[in-house]
């Protein structure tokens, strides 16, 4: 087994494991593998393979699937392990339902207190979006990066927080979203929409059109 102080870069994670946090690290390249869809929903978690392959003790990576196990990633059975999380059509409904309330409500916020400048930065990720129609794995970057600065904007770091561990399990079903005909023409059409109500300081337009983009999204999603 590699030692975890060892400089040797690792062939699966393509880079070294610092002692510090080391399960947290972990977490993150389990985490981003789940994500890129390496380790699908529904599969068990190999832990002798994988702590070889990152070349560390099972301690560090049981204490990382405890870490995404509680941002709902990673389901853990007894005697059997864990595996990534399976959503079902119940799961995405109340995600969806959950950060439609909370985004919209942020959208309201953002569209009474912003500053001119935190509009125009919202409007030039806005214009990257446009630009990324053809690339899903960019759209879907830019996308998450829109909604998660006007989250910011908005300045409540629960209502941020309570989003980011959503948005996680929603990466889970994210492929299917994105693969459906036409949706990401639709969500565009739908981000224009908010943009325009934050630009006319309309806190009802905003609120109605950010939850009016998660109700799509979920008929996508499902």
């Amino acid at each position: 087994m590699q030692n975890i102080f060892s400089p040797r870069i690792l062939p699966m994670s393509a880079v070294s494991l610092s002692p510090r946090a080391l399960y947290e690290e972990v977490a993150e390249l389990l985490r981003q593998r789940i994500f890129k869809r390496e380790l699908e929903p529904g599969s068990w978690i190999d832990e002798l393979k994988i702590a070889e392959d990152y070349g560390i003790s099972r301690t560090p990576l049981r204490e990382a699937l405890k870490v995404l196990a509680a941002e709902g990633l990673v389901t853990m059975k007894v005697r059997r392990g864990a595996y990534v999380t399976e959503v079902n059509e119940k799961d995405m409904t109340d995600i969806y339902h959950l950060l439609g309330l909370l985004e919209s409500d942020a959208a309201g916020v953002v569209a009474t207190r912003a500053t001119p400048e935190q509009l125009r930065e919202l409007q030039t990720i806005h214009d990257e979006l446009e630009g990324a129609t053809a690339e899903r794995e960019r759209f879907f970057e830019i996308n998450e990066r829109f909604h998660m600065r006007l989250l910011e904007i908005a300045n409540n770091r629960w209502r941020s927080q309570m989003v980011a561990d959503l948005r996680k399990v929603m990466k889970l079903n994210r492929h299917h979203s994105l693969f459906k005909s036409g949706r990401i023409t639709e969500s565009l059409a739908e981000h224009r929409a908010i943009m325009a109500a934050l630009q006319a300081r309309d806190a009802t337009a905003a609120t109605r059109a950010m939850l009016a983009h998660f109700h799509n999204g979920l008929e996508a999603a499902i």
